[in-house]
């Protein structure tokens, strides 16, 4: 029996948000979600705020340098804990993002 596709509604709807959230700004997507990082550092959000964070905007051609600019830019506003923090949230967030492909892969 052919393994049945994982539902996934929750990461669906966030991401359907993130996509339909690009529309109405007049930002350029890779600068709003620049500024979307920007604010996940000053709320300390969790390692999944990064992972559908980050994956929208490699999409649209961020680098990981610009991610790290903008760790360098807030850093003196939202102090180091909150630029520490994100680093390892992203980290964490990856490792998820990893583990999840891994588990889909074998269930293959």
């Amino acid at each position: 029996m052919a393994a049945q596709p994982q539902e996934t509604p929750v990461f669906d709807l966030l991401a359907g948000m993130t996509a339909s959230s690009l529309e109405p700004s007049s930002l350029d997507p890779g600068v709003l979600l620049l500024v979307r990082i920007a604010m996940l550092v000053a709320v300390d959000a969790p390692p999944a705020s990064y992972v559908m964070t980050l994956g929208a905007a490699g999409e649209v051609g961020v680098t990981a340098e610009q991610v790290e600019g903008v760790l360098a830019a807030v850093a003196p506003i939202v102090g180091t804990a909150r630029v520490v923090s994100p680093a390892g949230n992203i980290t964490r967030g990856l490792g998820i993002a990893l583990d999840l492909a891994q588990l889909e892969s074998e269930s293959e």
